[in-house]
């Protein structure tokens, strides 16, 4: 194959690179090692950042979260709840700081408007009653996997071209040019070579990994963040601790759940990054002192993601490190035609995609201006399943007798899966659990799966997807990952639920051999 950018990695700057390449005119191809958002664009609070958590370390990234928050809430705002946030402080908070807070926010060109103790409480009722002090930002939610794939959709309506599952072997080199990218397929093994005037490396917390076939070292640091997800919706809006980054300080709203978190554990590589019983623990205690019924709350799962920070001192504490991001030009390294983007926050996604994509568009002679500036992201149909809450208005308006629901607890309807699948098979994608439940809410209510994963089985093998024993081992597969994320929180409702779960899939599938 031939095309003019081979962009390596299908995350949220991945997607979003694509997308402003398309919109310029430029030829795309995107692959990547899993599906979209398997990195730390899948794995995160979903939280547009006003800015204001970083005034006191890394002003420069709170500018410029600042700068984009408020253009995406333009640009993207079928992605994004515009929640708001508040900054609290409890007793025992450093007062210093909190005092120096406003000037901080006002220095770097942040709203931060200073609340009544009461006003505060009469907004977020689950807040402490004996919260000290209190400040509304401009924070926001913001769904990172309906804003991946409506990038890449759009980008591919332009002729950009999309492989998941497929890694990266190997480069083939002439001179001081990557003249060829050797690519395979995890499934079935097909091997393919691309030919690319630009390649690049978007690769989040593996572009070292990338780097390193072509014998490059990138001084990458890889910071674990764990959160949690409630049941339940517990806040209105964003509430983050009153005090410089830390564990357990931001209490997210996820549509219909909260996202608590997060962590920051250094990691030697990438590869693994499960959520341990000890950063829950630490994140319960930490943000229920912010909000107390956190410490009674059913938690539905733990998930964990490797932030990529780019630092040469690896001895500096992870939270010091700056949140902003980096566009390596490797004419230094030798390399003439490959670019690495990455760093950075989900915040800032689109501003790193505009650097890489003026640069390529310059090594390419193109003087495209960058239109994401000005032009709205396009919404899919496809992609709005992805959305928390959407499936029971949408079903429960059409009360459709011949639409069952597969998923009881997200109340995902059969349409809805069809509708997925009726876009993934003729790309040829990867057709298994894993592929249904990133592009909708399949498996991920409180049950985790227990019901919906042999319902959606069921359907697979009535269209002919699904053959043999296929569906038992992607059962198998799927709710193993699953597990991975609720075993760090099993005590209470969810450990019952748990052992409902076994009981099924165990003793009545035999799952466990």
């Amino acid at each position: 194959m031939e095309t003019q950018v081979l962009i390596i990695g299908a995350g949220v700057t991945g997607t979003g690179l694509a997308r402003d390449l398309a919109l310029r005119g430029v030829d795309c191809i995107v692959v990547e090692s899993k599906d979209i958002n398997a990195g730390a664009s899948g794995a995160n609070h979903g939280l547009l950042h006003s800015g204001a958590r970083y005034v006191s370390n890394d002003p420069f990234s709170a500018q410029e979260c600042h700068v984009e928050s408020q253009l995406l809430k333009k640009m993207a705002p079928n992605c994004i709840e515009d929640t708001g946030g508040l900054f609290v402080a409890v007793a025992g908070d450093d007062e210093a700081y909190v005092a120096e807070f406003p000037r901080l926010c006002e220095q770097n060109g942040i709203s931060a408007r200073m609340l009544d103790r009461q006003v505060a409480l009469e907004l977020e009722p689950a807040l402490c009653e004996d919260i000290v002090a209190a400040y509304q930002v401009e924070d926001a939610s913001i769904n990172p996997f309906r804003l991946s794939l409506e990038n890449m959709a759009e980008a591919e309506t332009l002729g950009s071209r999309l492989f998941t599952h497929t890694e990266v072997t190997g480069f083939l080199r002439n001179g001081s040019r990557i003249q060829a990218v050797r690519m395979r397929q995890h499934q079935g093994g097909k091997e393919t070579v691309v030919e690319a005037a630009q390649v690049v490396n978007a690769a989040g917390a593996w572009a070292g990994e990338v780097a390193k076939l072509l014998d490059l070292e990138l001084p990458m640091i890889y910071s674990k963040g764990s959160l949690l997800v409630t049941q339940r919706r517990l806040t209105r809006k964003v509430i983050n601790r009153l005090r410089r980054p830390s564990d357990g300080d931001i209490v997210a709203p996820g549509g219909t759940v909260s996202l608590v978190g997060s962590t920051s554990e250094r990691l030697r590589s990438p590869f693994s990054s499960r959520p341990t019983i000890e950063e829950v623990d630490r994140i319960v205690t930490e943000a229920g002192q912010m909000v107390p019924v956190l410490a009674n709350t059913r938690y539905v799962r733990a998930y964990a993601g490797v932030r990529p920070l780019v630092s040469a001192n690896t001895k500096s504490n992870d939270r010091a490190i700056s949140r902003g991001f980096v566009v390596l030009d490797h004419e230094a390294d030798g390399i003439s035609n490959l670019i690495t983007v990455t760093g950075g926050k989900l915040t800032t996604f689109r501003l790193m995609a505009e650097k890489a994509a003026d640069l390529v568009c310059s090594r390419l002679g193109l003087k495209a201006p960058c239109r994401t500036r000005q032009v709205p992201l396009a919404s899919s149909e496809t992609t709005q399943w992805t959305e928390p809450g959407l499936s029971p208005r949408v079903w429960l308006k059409k009360q459709n007798p011949d639409d069952p629901l597969l998923c009881e607890c997200e109340m995902v309807p059969l349409s809805a899966v069809d509708q997925i699948l009726d876009r993934l098979e003729p790309r040829r994608e990867n057709i298994d659990l894993s592929a249904i439940n990133l592009r909708s809410r399949v498996g991920k209510g409180s049950c985790q799966g227990t019901f919906c994963s042999f319902r959606t089985c069921c359907h697979l093998y009535e269209r002919g997807l699904f053959h043999s024993d296929e569906g038992v081992n992607q059962l198998k597969r799927f709710l193993g990952k699953r597990w991975h994320g609720l075993r760090p929180v099993l005590w209470g409702a969810q450990l019952a639920q748990e052992e409902l779960q076994e009981a099924i899939h165990c003793g009545l599938f035999g799952l466990e051999t």
